[in-house]
């Protein structure tokens, strides 16, 4: 909506008219409520870890006991190769972006209907409770890294000189999440079964992107399909940006892009096409 007001001698006259166009994404209103989406952040990082013994040591917990089952039963017993790194640091490195997405696309993905209440109440954009849900995961995901960096120290891995583009693949990522859950989050408005099927969803998905394994065993023919998932060029980026393993193909890093790009721009024209009727579907 679009209200403008009109002086009268006596009282202001306020027009309510709607927006020119229904697909207008109308991404300035996000600034306009940036204190809201502070505040959204800062409340999910506090539920998170309310009540809880051991704090934000969950955010470090959780991927090294994964790593160390990982280097268990993929390094110690199906010997699959690591790109001369030791296997801790290769499995970490890719679990470290992987929890941060799978947490963020979750909770995403969840966010319009944990939010009934705020949806019905009062008028913000909505667009705030998915992205507050992206933005909050990167508190894990910063803890999670100073211990990745002291792994590397106690291993003597120094970054190689594409550090500069870890930046890049960070942002990939949560792009990444955030293009995925608009689509997926609207879609659970009207059917909750997509709530149900996220866990499943995010573990099939885990298991063909390269976390436990490098993109390299994937045979030729299949590479090109490969890249189409956006996680894989992203994981070995990020990866390969923090040591000195083999980079990804440039060409999977621009299918990835590319990729996320398009579900993205799709994903904001569909989240605002049905977001007037979120407050009845919710």
């Amino acid at each position: 909506m679009i209200v403008s007001e009109i002086k009268s001698a006596d009282l202001p006259l306020i027009r309510i008219v709607p927006y020119s166009s229904r697909l207008a994404l109308r991404l300035n209103e996000l600034w306009d409520y940036r204190e809201l989406l502070y505040f959204l952040v800062w409340r999910d990082v506090k539920v998170r870890y309310k009540q809880t013994a051991i704090g934000a040591a969950w955010a470090v917990i959780q991927p090294v006991i994964t790593m160390i089952v990982f280097t268990v039963v993929f390094d110690k017993f199906a010997k699959v190769p690591s790109g001369g790194l030791p296997y801790p640091i290769f499995s970490f490195t890719a679990l470290l972006p992987w929890n941060y997405f799978s947490r963020a696309l979750n909770q995403s993905i969840l966010s319009l209907v944990s939010n009934a209440n705020l949806i019905t109440k009062v008028y913000f954009p909505r667009l705030l409770l998915p992205i507050s849900a992206v933005l909050a995961g990167l508190i894990d995901f910063g803890i999670a890294f100073v211990f990745l960096v002291g792994m590397m120290i106690w291993y003597g891995i120094e970054p190689s000189s594409g550090v500069v583009f870890l930046p890049a693949f960070i942002l990939l990522i949560m792009l990444t999440a955030l293009s995925v859950s608009l689509w997926l989050s609207v879609i659970n408005v009207r059917y909750r079964d997509v709530g149900q099927a996220i866990p499943f969803l995010i573990q099939i998905w885990m298991f063909a992107s390269p976390i436990a394994y490098p993109a390299s065993v994937v045979p030729e023919k299949w590479r090109l399909l490969y890249s189409l998932n956006p996680m894989a060029g992203a994981i070995e980026g990020f990866r390969w940006a923090l040591t000195s393993s083999e980079p990804p193909p440039v060409q999977e890093i621009l299918v990835c892009t590319l990729i996320v790009g398009v579900l993205l721009y799709g994903g904001l024209v569909f989240f605002k096409r049905m977001e007037e009727t979120f407050a009845d579907e919710v």
